[in-house]
């Protein structure tokens, strides 16, 4: 569609370059600075002949005054307020060159009114929950995560756990929920599990949930609002500007005080409406990518991408990176279809991240998509390494084990008969090390995220039924253990999608954005019903984090202590190796049971027909043949 300015029902063929950003580009603070005395407004607004602020005698109130803003540099407008404007509704009113104006709510908004109606002035440090400190402690190192990704509306929206806070903030970090079996459940759970980082899908402020009535309608958060501003129907008063604010930041805490750590989900890649959002109202076209024609560029497939590569587009998004790690301790991001952006804007945000602190996490969903970009400057995972420290989802190897989800969901892995999968299980299983660069250019492990599923595509035991209709349950629960081994084990930073862990099911749903409750509810009797698969990955996790080997940091200690000793008929087999141990590593996707010839010794069992024993493991002395049981994997330590 062609772009149509808001100030002019002329359609023309906007083409935004460097030479606008000389012009017009600004390196002050924007948005409001807020103190006791006074209060700072500050927009950028390159097309406006004008603009007023609009204060609101309530937040709810239709009462409102106009000031006029003055010019000061690049198109960009201010004002001081003298006056204490805590929770003080407001708005910008831009006016155009044809005399049409438009109010808008600050793009740099932090607070807002019900559905982020209005901008609201907040003194921030009324919001700190007590005891709100600094941030934790520097992270180990990106291959030491474990990442498990949940949604908050769905972790304790069960009737089955009784929650006081169902589906909100403080829902997540509620202790003493059970099961109706008496068993652990929500966040009492998760600190069981052995997980580092939880990560949630958004939690900015969102526009398809009606915050006045959180479940009349679902969404996953995928169609930002206000950037700056956590989601209102999480709140236990959306209404209140500071309860969300001050909620989100208890919730953190709480995490934080469990040892915790917080990925936040973002969206900078496209809008929910562009016509109307804050971003078109104060620089019509500027913010959202065009084709040559001037249509919008779709890469997204939502009809519209944002414009990394104009700076005010970057610097917004580095800006808002650095506001959720200052104000509210996130400790990292995951960036929704990262390939949108542009490499240098990713360089910058992980550069303005380690001004504060190099261990947070940066990851993304590096795919190549169609985009008005040059190739060689997508943030994607042919591009990998440009962007150092930020990983990718590696999609290739959950193909590899599960097969595509596309077209169906019909293709098959290495798990479900798929045949010559074992090599490139193989290559993916070893964190990049040698990855095919026309593939994807990762440099170290820590480029490289591991998974199964995620919140997206079917669930891995729907995929599974889908694709193997006549296996019972129990060789569909091993075909589901096989597969989330091979991705778990996997050199790099392996993530976990919630529920994962005990056969979550959508019920055949691929895409579950806007799904009701009862197909995205987090099933609790299902955890009680399989918990020795729930075992089983807490024994996984547990070896992870005991054993450094697994969790190898740098390409070149993958090549000095891995290598892959079969990948052929449906066996893959890898060993690690230091001066005191050697772990051989055994994946079985037949059918049967298969012999292994190892080198004669002593060996320890620690993972073995679905069960994992770390503690007291079964002991073969002076072996030198290992039977591995059809679609499991198993797992022996030979001590030097």
């Amino acid at each position: 569609m062609p772009i149509t300015d808001i100030y002019s029902p002329e359609t023309d063929s906007l083409k935004i370059g460097p030479a606008f950003d000389d012009l017009f580009a600004y390196d002050g603070v924007l948005g409001v600075q807020y103190s006791p005395q006074a209060s700072l407004f500050r927009l950028w607004s390159p097309v406006a002949v004008s603009v007023d602020l609009v204060l609101y005698d309530g937040l709810y109130s239709n009462r409102k005054r106009h000031l006029p803003m003055q010019e000061v540099a690049n198109g960009t407008f201010e004002i001081e307020v003298t006056d204490d404007l805590d929770n003080t509704a407001y708005m910008y009113a831009v006016h155009y060159p044809d005399g049409s104006f438009i109010e808008t709510v600050d793009p740099y908004a932090t607070a807002v009114t019900l559905n982020g109606e209005r901008s609201v002035v907040v003194n921030l440090a009324s919001t700190n929950p007590e005891n709100w400190t600094n941030r934790m402690t520097a992270f180990s190192a990106p291959t030491d995560a474990i990442i498990y990704e949940a949604h908050i509306r769905d972790f304790t929206f069960s009737e089955q756990i009784k929650a006081t806070n169902r589906a909100k903030f403080l829902g997540v970090i509620e202790e003493g929920l059970k099961t109706t079996n008496g068993k652990t459940a929500g966040f009492d759970y998760l600190k069981e599990l052995g997980i580092t980082h939880l990560q949630l899908l958004p939690m900015y402020d969102f526009q398809t949930v009606d915050e006045k009535y959180q479940f009349a309608s679902y969404n996953w958060g995928y169609d930002p609002q206000n950037y700056n501003v956590p989601e209102g129907s999480y709140a236990t008063d959306p209404s209140d500007p500071k309860t969300r604010i001050r909620e989100m930041k208890q919730m953190v805490q709480g995490l934080h005080d469990a040892g915790i750590r917080v990925i936040m989900d973002v969206v900078y890649n496209h809008v929910y409406e562009p016509i109307g959002h804050p971003f078109d109202n104060v620089a019509p076209g500027y913010y959202f990518r065009q084709n040559p024609d001037g249509s919008p560029s779709n890469g997204t497939g939502v009809g519209n991408d944002t414009a990394s590569e104009r700076l005010m587009m970057r610097r917004y998004i580095v800006d808002s990176v650095r506001y959720w790690v200052e104000e509210y301790h996130i400790d990292g991001f995951r960036f929704d279809l990262m390939g949108i952006h542009d490499v240098q804007t990713m360089v910058e945000i992980r550069a303005a991240l380690d001004e504060i602190d190099p261990s947070i996490i940066m990851i993304g969903e590096g795919w190549d998509l169609n985009t008005n970009l040059p190739a060689d400057q997508k943030a994607n995972a042919k591009n990998a390494h440009q962007m150092l420290r930020i990983a990718h989802f590696n999609d290739a190897l959950r193909t590899a084990i599960k097969g595509r989800d596309m077209d169906g969901g019909h293709d098959t892995g290495i798990v479900t008969g798929k045949s010559f999968m074992e090599q490139w299980v193989a290559i993916n299983q070893q964190g990049g090390a040698y990855y095919p660069q026309d593939v994807a250019t990762y440099q170290e492990p820590d480029q490289v995220v591991q998974y199964i599923e995620a919140h997206d595509n079917f669930t891995l035991y729907d995929k599974l039924k889908l694709n193997m209709p006549g296996d019972d349950e129990s060789t569909r629960a091993k075909r589901h253990l096989l597969a989330q081994s091979m991705a778990f084990l996997a050199q790099g930073i392996p993530f976990i999608h919630a529920g994962q862990e005990f056969f979550r099911t959508k019920h055949g749903v691929e895409n579950s954005y806007k799904s009701p409750d009862k197909i995205n509810f987090f099933d609790w009797e299902l955890k009680d019903k399989n918990q020795f698969a729930v075992d089983y990955m807490k024994g996984l996790i547990a070896l992870r984090r005991s054993e450094p080997l697994f969790r190898l940091q740098t390409a070149d200690q993958i090549i000095r202590h891995m290598s892959v000793l079969k990948a052929d008929y449906y066996q893959v087999v890898w060993q690690l190796e230091d001066e005191d141990h050697a772990y051989y590593v055994l994946f079985n996707a037949n059918g049967n049971a298969i012999s292994f010839d190892m080198e004669l010794g002593d060996y320890e069992v620690l993972v073995n027909n679905q069960i994992v024993n770390l503690d007291h493991p079964e002991q073969l002395k002076n072996s030198s043949i290992i039977v591995v049981d059809g679609l499991s994997t198993t797992i022996l330590r030979l001590k030097k």
